[in-house]
């Protein structure tokens, strides 16, 4: 069993501005009554799944959809059930999902919604199929991703430093192809607006070429989020900015689109029959991969409920080996500086000195929380879109702690 940091938890779940999903009208709340209930009903449409499974799923849209609604427990068999025990089941099981903290209520949910479709079932026949698998495949074959792979060979008559910098950004607003903020946003794809903070040049300064450093990447998304991000470590692993890129991606399918091995193979797949730039790159990776200069690691903390600075100390001692740790989109954002309504002008050192190494976080805005602004940015946002500039999907932030 993992050794999990209590007092980092007792701190996350007893924190006054903790995020939940029991206000009419607020993000999380919408989240719980809107987004869940519409993404269950994709994920219907996208398999014939028996009457036992659609049973399972009216009982999961029924009880966590209600605001009065009861939190069921796991199955008494359930393979994980003493890790989401460990992880606060028994503070939360029982009582309310909107009263739960927002980032608790949204991951169990996603592990409650792989039990509903039999993903664990060892006797079934769902077991092991990803509900949210051709959701991710279609991102890969749709014309935006195309389009996105045949610019690179444009981009390929730039200098070193140009693609570099164009390949990092286009990580960061990759994000925006999150397929759960999909399911409920109208914004447009292409990003209008200004990094609201850009650490570009830092992060740059900590990756020297030829320094033989080692680059963790946390990956969130698979799909068309993922591909640019391994185009930007590609171009780590070709320029000598990493000797060695460890990417974390989740051991089984969690929230919408969240990236597997499986999703990395794909991507890896889709990369190598592409013509051009794209088709080199995969070339590359694929053979990376094959010498261990890209690894692929998963660790189940990648899919608590929690906060990183919860994070047991095998995954600490993990993350204290690299030269700096990645880490990409909403969700890991949340749980490295705490799914908290913290004021947006709180340093960004200050929530993540608890982090064991240099850490960037690369991150559209898609939720509430939100650190690291200066003053007059904050006041500009508040006057122009004061209901929703943290959620909307069109801004975005590079931010780095170096020290």
């Amino acid at each position: 069993m993992d050794n999990f940091d209590d007092a980092a938890m007792d701190n996350f779940d007893d924190a006054d501005d903790v995020i939940r999903s029991n206000i009419p009208g607020s993000f999380p709340y919408s989240v719980l009554r809107e987004r869940h209930p519409a993404l269950i009903q994709r994920v219907r449409d996208a398999f014939p799944y028996d009457p036992e499974r659609q049973r399972a799923l009216d009982a999961l849209l029924r009880e966590s959809t209600d605001p009065a609604g009861v939190m069921e427990p796991l199955p008494a068999g359930a393979r994980d059930r003493e890790q989401w025990e460990e992880w606060g089941s028994g503070e939360h099981v029982g009582g309310s999902w909107f009263d739960a903290p927002f980032l608790w209520a949204e991951s169990y949910f996603y592990r409650r919604l792989l039990d509903a479709v039999g993903y664990f079932d060892p006797a079934g026949p769902w077991q092991g199929i990803d509900p949210f698998r051709p959701f991710k495949q279609a991102e890969l074959r749709s014309p935006e991703a195309q389009a996105e792979l045949t610019a690179l060979d444009h981009l390929a008559q730039e200098p070193t430093e140009t693609q570099g910098r164009a390949l990092l950004h286009g990580s960061v607003w990759g994000n925006r192809a999150d397929l759960g903020f999909r399911l409920t946003s109208t914004a447009p794809d292409t990003p209008t607006t200004p990094l609201l903070v850009d650490d570009s040049e830092r992060l740059w300064s900590l990756l020297p070429p030829g320094a033989g450093n080692t680059v963790h990447v946390v990956a969130d998304n698979a799909g068309r989020e993922l591909v640019p991000d391994l185009l930007l470590i590609d171009h780590f692993l070709r320029h000598a900015h990493a000797e060695q890129v460890v990417l974390q991606v989740k051991p089984h399918p969690y929230y919408v689109s969240d990236a597997t091995p499986t999703d990395v193979i794909d991507a890896l797949r889709h990369l190598k029959q592409a013509p051009g730039e794209a088709g080199d790159a995969g070339e590359r990776l694929w053979q990376a991969t094959s010498t261990g200069h890209l690894q692929l690691r998963t660790h189940p903390f990648s899919c608590a409920p929690l906060p990183y600075a919860a994070m047991p100390e095998d995954l600490k001692k993990s993350f204290d080996t690299a030269t700096l740790t990645i880490l990409k989109g909403d969700l890991n954002y949340r749980r490295l500086v705490g799914d908290q309504l913290w004021p947006p002008t709180t340093p960004f050192l200050t929530r993540t000195s608890y982090f064991p190494a240099p850490v960037a976080a690369l991150r559209t805005l898609k939720s509430d929380v939100v650190v690291g602004l200066d003053a007059q940015t904050e006041r500009t946002l508040n006057a122009a879109e004061p209901q929703n500039w943290r959620t909307k999907g069109t801004h975005a932030v590079i931010q780095v702690r170096d020290e």
